[in-house]
């Protein structure tokens, strides 16, 4: 890119090479001649300038970023808009990158946390200026060659985008998709709640090596999980830390912290609580807090932390795991519309819906149409009493199954062992010797029965773990395992069903039926389980 006009805008610095380029425009080095000063010149898109009211917006965004005076915060020394260019002058930073650190000597979870702690020192001033950035990640954190970590590109985004994230027909995202809070990817109204996730999204990444959401299927669908997924459960990282963490990335601006400041507090006394109360100075990162957020750091820990927790977490260095290959768009003409317009919910899958529906409704039906071919004689009486029908050995059952095997006492009849007794309620089959089936009620209560009791606790055993497994796939807590599980909870929650319904209508329970309910049960959950998994 032909750097000519840059040089005839500013003619006090001697304008070097290219040192950086990325959606929001190209950086040169430079030196003020007069004061020897190193600089960075950010060169922004030549879209800002041909848009009169973008321009105007810019302009009004550079007076409010050189009044920005904190330590981590880089300063913005001039801003130049002559000859088509608009260009920022500000301090040049030799230090690397966040991420240039934690992809290649990998960062201690107490020195992560004290780089965001500045990360947030910086941004809360700016937020208290007017200013948000809507582009806080690990590349947009500079090293001085003292150490400091200061914030670089303030308020571009939200100049050149008016906090809408855009993107191009063809996918590519202006900004970086992998830290963009669902309402900036959803140009709904913007508070510093959208750099709080950002910077939670980011703290997230370097406790942990990987992003809250699973990596893949282009920039769009990274968005479109951000806007319509609950970010994973941090992994090996413990409590409190771990709580702070997932707050400050909830979807919900409102279940966030309302503001960077309030971040950090909380995130200053979880890493005193797991890192003892002078682990700020113990890092080779200086920091600078206000007062609220420096007493949080040194607070003692009031509760006690398992300590190979601690050493596990203090003691290994993380690194990236992947180098993210979304590609960035460029502020280069029409072609960039509002997410927004692009990104769609999820498509329901109705179909797998309707399956479970139609299975369930027929899981209940069942039982209740169907009850198998009952014997011509019934006799009803306590099963406490003996059983008093002519023959030498009885037997009986329930769907096939053997519940008692008695033989004749007499006259006395035939008496049922304390446990047949126990489990049956309802309606079993009993055959004497060869002579015709027949069936056998007992006069109790069912809820005194284990076929009456148990199946109704086995129903809602299994509705309650089933409901557990739905809400945790739709909140991608869980995977396959669960879809799996859901099979054999289906089969136990058909199986409750039909033994319930045939206990209470006193039918005759057939295997039949039971298997029918079983694979209905089964059919509905696994369908529900499936339409519940989101991808």
């Amino acid at each position: 890119m032909n750097q000519s006009s840059v040089v005839a805008a500013l003619p006090q610095y001697a304008v070097g090479e290219q040192i950086g380029e990325g959606g929001m425009g190209v950086v040169y080095g430079g030196v003020h001649r007069q004061l020897g000063r190193p600089v960075a010149i950010k060169r922004l898109p030549h879209a800002v300038a041909e848009d009169p009211r973008m321009s105007e917006r810019f302009e009004h965004e550079a007076r409010l970023l050189a009044r920005l005076d904190h330590p981590h915060i880089v300063p913005v020394y001039d801003y130049v808009r002559q000859q088509g260019e608009h260009l920022l002058v500000m301090e040049r930073l030799d230090g690397g990158t966040v991420w240039s650190r934690f992809a290649s000597d990998g960062l201690t979870a107490q020195q992560s946390c004290g780089i965001v702690l500045a990360a947030l020192s910086g941004l809360h001033a700016a937020h208290e200026a007017g200013v948000l950035h809507l582009d806080v990640k690990p590349k947009n954190l500079l090293f001085t060659s003292n150490g400091v970590v200061k914030v670089a590109d303030f308020g571009i985004s939200q100049v050149v985008s008016e906090g809408a994230t855009l993107v191009t027909h063809g996918g590519a995202v202006l900004g970086t998709p992998a830290y963009i809070a669902p309402e900036q990817a959803m140009g709904n109204p913007l508070s510093p709640a959208a750099d709080v996730y950002a910077t939670g999204t980011m703290l997230y990444e370097l406790l942990c090596g990987d992003l809250p959401f699973e990596r893949g299927g282009g920039p769009i669908a990274m968005i479109q999980k951000r806007v319509f997924q609950d970010p994973r459960p941090l992994p090996k990282v413990p409590e409190p830390l771990a709580g702070v963490v997932m707050r400050s990335i909830a979807r919900e601006p409102e279940a966030r912290y309302r503001n960077a400041e309030t971040f950090a507090i909380d995130l200053a006394g979880a890493a005193a609580h797991l890192f003892g109360p002078d682990w700020l100075l113990r890092l080779n990162i200086p920091v600078h807090l206000a007062p609220q957020v420096s007493a949080s750091s040194t607070r003692p820990s009031l509760r006690p932390v398992p300590e190979r927790d601690t050493v596990t977490l203090a003691g290994q260095r993380i690194r990236a795991t992947l180098v993210d290959p979304v590609p960035a768009a460029r502020l280069s003409g029409s072609t960039l519309v509002p997410a927004a317009q692009v990104i769609k919910p999820p498509s329901a899958p109705w179909a797998l819906w309707l399956v479970a529906a139609l299975a369930l409704v027929a899981l209940v039906v069942v039982p209740f149409v169907a009850t198998g071919t009952p014997p011509d004689t019934k006799i009803t009486q306590d099963l406490a009493d003996p059983v008093k029908v002519e023959g030498t050995h009885l037997v009986v059952t329930a769907a096939g199954i053997p519940l008692a095997d008695v033989p004749q006492r007499g006259p006395e009849g035939f008496v049922l062992p304390g446990a047949a007794r126990w489990i049956i309620g309802g309606v079993v089959t009993a055959q004497v010797d060869e002579q015709p089936p027949f069936l056998l009620e007992s006069s109790r209560t069912p809820w005194l029965s284990l076929m009456g009791t148990g199946s109704l606790l086995l129903l809602l055993f299994a509705f309650a773990y089933l409901e557990s497994n739905l809400r945790a796939l739709r909140r991608r807590q869980t995977g396959m395992a669960a879809v799996i599980a859901s099979v054999p909870l289906g089969l136990g929650l058909g199986l409750a069903v039909w033994l319930l319904v045939s206990v209470l209508l006193k039918h005759e329970p057939a295997m039949s039926i039971a298997l029918t309910c079983g694979v209905l049960g089964a059919a509905a959950a696994l369908s529900a389980s499936l339409a519940s998994k989101r991808p």
